[in-house]
């Protein structure tokens, strides 16, 4: 446990597209039964400890996530924590944007009638902004490309470099700081 608030970013357990690969952004998908179970799981790895606030995307794999994981009464749903738009890809995997758009990347090149990373990175700076302001441990409920760009804009680091960061369905990381509140890191990355 660090002398320095904590950002604990939990990304929702799996859904039938996140378990084929397809880019799921504003479609509502549910958790599956494997994603249900490991949602419960997330109990157990946050067990003991405390949260000045916990947020969830509106999503309801995210919240139910969330709620499954236990903290789903005292949960504030915002929208700023909503995945990436993935617009005209939404529901495609990355093979099948492939095929038409050859060398498309996402953090590159965003989506056609959807968000660039700079439109998610406004977003993530919204949420950067209020984690700073509560100054205390955060439990945080999103999607994966989301909690990329948000840990990149934690570093300071420009929204495209979310590529950088990889992240399993139920997975906790944790932001930090190093020795002052002007030294963002990231404590833990991807645990499952």
């Amino acid at each position: 446990m660090s002398a320095f608030p904590e950002i604990y970013l939990v990304r929702h357990g799996e859904t039938e597209w996140s378990a084929s690969g397809k880019h799921t952004g504003r479609t509502d998908i549910p958790l599956t039964p494997a994603g249900e179970e490991a949602a419960r799981g997330i109990t157990e790895r946050l067990q003991g400890l405390s949260f000045q606030a916990v947020w969830s995307s509106p999503s309801q794999r995210a919240f139910k996530t969330c709620v499954l994981a236990g903290f789903g009464t005292a949960a504030l749903k915002t929208s700023d924590l909503a995945e990436w738009d993935y617009g005209a890809y939404e529901g495609l995997t990355t093979k099948q944007i492939l095929a038409k758009r050859h060398g498309w990347r996402l953090f590159r090149d965003g989506c056609p009638g959807g968000e660039m990373a700079q439109d998610v990175g406004a977003r993530a700076d919204r949420i950067v902004s209020q984690l700073r302001a509560v100054n205390a441990n955060v439990l945080v409920f999103s999607s994966a490309h989301f909690l990329r760009v948000l840990a990149a804009r934690w570093l300071g680091l420009p929204p495209h470099d979310g590529a950088l960061f990889a992240l399993d369905t139920a997975s906790i990381s944790v932001l930090g700081y190093e020795h002052d509140l002007g030294e963002p890191i990231v404590r833990h990355w991807n645990q499952r």
